[in-house]
């Protein structure tokens, strides 16, 4: 082992000190000096130029570590039970014995379950794509949808706060007042869409609009989904789109543009970020539709996993239930990396 000869200083003589023990005691020092308190660690280590950067380590560690221990105790932690659950046939009781694949077989073979995934996969589809497509038109005609003024490259029209407000107010009601309210208005006897129908004579309209054929039901509850949502993201919007600073519009005004072509070239580039995270979300919340369908649709026009996996949960079958949790868990994944995937743009900066 190399060594390495210190100079004789005083009555001390010159000795030869090990240097890999050297570098073993530095680890040392360096280890206490990120775990003890300054006042528990030692003299030496005290003056280390090493040691002086990590009082702010010490601080951001100690702000994050309760909150990360929560984390993991309270999502990470129900996670990972629930994928060990799906492989046992647990009943709700003290047991569960592993299983398995076998409720992914049953799964499998399950017409039932693939039936309630089809109208899903139809809400993940479709309802992101109105909904999105919806609040960024409302938003924009709130924004720039205006009368040109003088010195104003784009203006907003009059009274823009109040429908923010409008359009807002779906979301601080609770789902469940929704889907009551929205199945009295869908009532084939006494229902206010009917009723209207008949009140301009337009009789051969009318519907039973949720108790009867399935796609009639689906569309039904896909139009209550985009109109309880739509709201937030007019507002969502109208924010992304008041952050784009007027030179830009002026430009492209000066350039010939008009307000097709302002939009698709200069608005919607610029809030593309917003966009996708906002598709992201509506896309986890459509598939999600558990309560609406729940209280809204009756049980033999429509069925969706959410509510399917709810009532093999009423059923005891626990195991089974999670495992289909498990594969709404893998959906939601597969669908947050495609709209990543598919929704990448270069970043503008402005």
């Amino acid at each position: 082992m190399k060594t390495e000869t210190r100079p004789a200083t005083g009555g001390q003589t010159s000795g030869k000190r090990p240097v890999g023990r050297t570098r073993a005691s530095g680890g040392a020092a360096f280890a206490l000096a990120v775990v003890l308190p300054p006042r528990f660690t030692p003299e030496r280590v005290r003056n280390d130029r090493r040691y002086r950067t990590l009082d702010k380590y010490r601080f951001i560690v100690g702000f994050l570590a309760l909150p990360l221990a929560f984390y993991a105790v309270f999502v990470i932690s129900p996670f990972l039970q629930a994928i060990y659950y799906s492989f046992t046939d647990w009943a709700g009781g003290a047991t569960a014995n592993f299983v398995g694949f076998d409720n992914y077989v049953k799964m499998w073979n399950d017409e039932r379950f693939w039936a309630s995934l089809q109208s899903s996969l139809l809400l993940l589809v479709v309802v992101p794509l109105v909904t999105l497509a919806l609040g960024i038109f409302f938003a924009y005609m709130i924004t720039a949808g205006g009368r040109h003024r003088r010195g104003q490259a784009v203006s907003g029209v009059a009274g823009s706060s109040l429908y923010k407000i409008v359009y807002f107010f779906p979301q601080v009601l609770s789902i469940a007042l929704i889907a009551v309210v929205w199945q009295q208005v869908y009532s084939s006897r006494s229902g206010l869409l009917n009723g209207l129908l008949g009140s301009v004579g337009l009789e051969g309209l009318e519907q039973r609009w949720l108790g009867g054929d399935y796609k009639l039901a689906l569309f039904s509850t896909m139009a209550v989904i985009a109109w309880s949502f739509v709201g937030f993201y007019v507002v969502l919007f109208s924010a992304a789109m008041g952050a784009i600073p007027k030179d830009i519009y002026e430009a492209a005004l000066l350039d010939g543009a008009g307000r097709a072509a302002t939009f698709f070239r200069v608005t919607l580039p610029l809030i593309w970020d917003t966009v996708r995270t906002g598709w992201i979300y509506m896309g986890i919340q459509a598939l999600d539709a558990f309560a609406v369908v729940l209280i809204m649709v009756p049980p033999h026009a429509l069925k969706v996993t959410p509510v399917y996996l709810y009532e093999r949960f009423r059923e005891g079958q626990f195991g089974y239930a999670t495992a289909i949790g498990v594969v709404l868990l893998v959906l939601s994944m597969v669908f947050t990396l495609i709209v990543m995937r598919i929704g990448r743009r270069d970043q503008i900066e402005y």
